[in-house]
């Protein structure tokens, strides 16, 4: 361990939340309503403390993390299974740090805006988007469980811990969707958690591969191991890191989703409660892009290169297919769904141009997009609990009834079409300024894919939000001051970080470059290692550096 247990520290706080919620005693099924009222709150408020105590807590690791310090920081190993050399070992470097930042800070503000989600819909008795009232303390405590496992997902240094995290982040969210969604939540709890075991399973073969060509290594003393920094060094063959490659690719892509493993997506958020939505497509998604640029590019950096002409007509097609379907959407979450296919079109471009700016450009990205989505999809859950009804066409004249709504509304869609002046317009112009230095045909096309992003999200807006005001609209509230301060924290962000992204880049940046070094070496497995070479000599080497083993 390199210091205090910061990271561990940081996964268990929302772990001991959630079981301090689950302990509240229940109450009689004839218990009183004032009763049943009290626990839901006391359940609520302690949702939200706790996120706000790790929040402070990873607050405190961004403010300790030494910028142009040690690649890898806050550092844990514990021997977790000695025999199959699997290890409790986490660490972060500004590529982990910042999606972890940005997984805290959406948190308090997802729990904020689902204050009533688990009570039921307000959406009339009968109508497809009606829920039954629910656990309260059951949806919260998912909730901290949720941000454990996304947490953990982004810190672990272990191939097989992160393997762990990857797999049980699946669990909270399936009972979020099957539960307490609307419409066919059923249905799309089923198919999302069938595509994601599906593409866990492959990388599972991959996870035991990778095992077994560590036994045969003399890098590692033909003791085999997990630990993600030994692994790098171990030679693989460019045919055997083709195969692994597609076992960890396929996995992350169903997870981003990029085109075509997309269409568990769309169903999914549309049936979600709005904050497991948020969580959803701001932060699980995340996982997959956060995957390709850490496991495919720095453990197979031969297959990367190999498969980067196919990932990036894949991700050119997603940007316009994504987009294009968007605009013919009538339901509103769906819509913004499907404008998230085309943003992860974008990451992973950015990713597999394999230039500095194009790959800082989509870690950014993959912040800013939480952020954006994020706000989108809160806006749109109050707009559709309001009129119990999410088609964009029962909508219209909102801005005149509710102008803090339709306001905020407007500039979370400005963000997710990258107007100038706000952060996602700083991300998508380094993917396509880097896509761009080398791969010039895609990137033009890409760059189609922002004039449809105007189209979707000005068009969505004009239904919704301008002319007459419906009958049915007339007497929609605008934002309460909850839902307000759900809101403009996010909104606030997105400002900040078009008008000075340089802290966030200040960060991610180093990590960027020493990624790309991995990949850019011919040959970064040393295919001969001095006589006596062991794992602990590995380890002493990447100590040595600051790396976590």
């Amino acid at each position: 361990m390199n210091g205090f247990p910061w990271l561990t520290i940081a996964g268990a706080v929302p772990l001991a939340g959630a079981l301090v919620i689950a302990l509240i005693p229940g109450l009689p099924a004839d218990s009183a309503e004032a009763d049943r009222q009290a626990r839901n709150s006391l359940a609520k408020m302690l949702a939200l403390g706790f996120s706000l105590l790790t929040l402070v807590v990873v607050i405190i690791i961004a403010i300790k993390f030494q910028v142009g310090g040690p690649n890898y920081q806050f550092t844990e190993v514990y021997s977790w299974i000695p025999a199959f050399g699997v290890h409790y070992a986490l660490g972060v470097d500004g590529i982990a740090l910042v999606l972890i930042l940005m997984s805290v800070v959406l948190m308090p503000v997802v729990i904020l805006a689902s204050w009533h989600d688990a009570e039921g819909s307000a959406a009339p008795g009968g109508t497809p988007l009606s829920r039954p009232r629910h656990s309260v303390k059951t949806y919260f405590s998912l909730m901290l469980v949720l941000e454990t496992m996304m947490i953990g997902v982004f810190a672990a240094t272990d191939v097989f811990l992160f393997y762990v995290f990857f797999e049980a982040m699946l669990v909270p969210m399936y009972f979020m969707i099957g539960s307490f969604g609307v419409g066919k939540r059923q249905y799309a709890a089923v198919k999302f958690l069938l595509y994601s075991l599906l593409g866990g399973l492959l990388m599972l073969v991959a996870v035991i591969a990778l095992y077994v060509y560590s036994t045969k290594s003399a890098v590692t003393g033909h003791h085999g191991t997990f630990l993600f920094n030994v692994l790098i060094h171990v030679p693989l063959s460019p045919t055997v890191q083709k195969w692994l490659f597609l076992g960890f690719f396929i996995a992350f892509a169903i997870k981003a989703p990029l085109w075509p493993f997309h269409t568990w997506l769309p169903d999914a958020a549309a049936a979600a409660p709005p904050g497991a939505a948020v969580l959803l497509v701001g932060v699980l998604d995340k996982v997959g892009t956060f995957g390709m640029l850490r496991y495919c590019f720095e453990l197979f950096p031969s297959g990367a290169k190999y498969f980067t002409p196919l990932v990036i007509t894949l991700a050119v097609i997603g940007i316009l297919y994504g987009a294009v379907v968007a605009i013919g959407q009538a339901d509103m979450k769906r819509l913004i769904a499907y404008t998230s296919v085309s943003h992860f079109g974008f990451i992973a471009l950015g990713i597999f141009a394999m230039t500095s700016q194009g790959v800082s450009g989509a870690t950014f990205y993959m912040v800013n997009h939480g952020f954006a989505t994020g706000a989108l999809f809160i806006l749109a859950g109050f707009l559709i609990v309001r009129r119990g009804t999410d088609r964009i066409s029962d909508f219209g004249g909102v801005q005149k009834v509710a102008p803090l709504l339709a306001g905020l509304f407007l500039v979370s869609g400005l963000a997710g079409l990258s107007l100038p002046g706000l952060s996602t317009f700083v991300s998508e112009f380094l993917v396509l300024v880097g896509t761009f230095s080398r791969y010039k045909v895609p990137a033009v096309f890409a760059t189609a894919g922002i004039i449809l992003a105007a189209i979707y999200i000005l068009w969505m807006y004009q239904r919704a939000m301008t002319g007459p005001v419906r009958e049915e609209v007339a007497g929609m509230n605008d934002l309460r001051p909850r839902e307000l301060l759900a809101v403009v924290p996010l909104v606030v962000l997105l400002i900040a970080g078009g008008v000075y992204p340089k802290p966030v880049l200040d960060i991610i940046n180093p990590a960027v470059k020493v990624t790309m070094s991995q990949v850019r070496t011919t040959d970064p497995k040393p295919a001969h290692p001095a006589p006596g070479t062991t794992t602990t000599s590995v380890l002493t080497r990447t100590e040595q550096k600051g790396v976590a083993p």
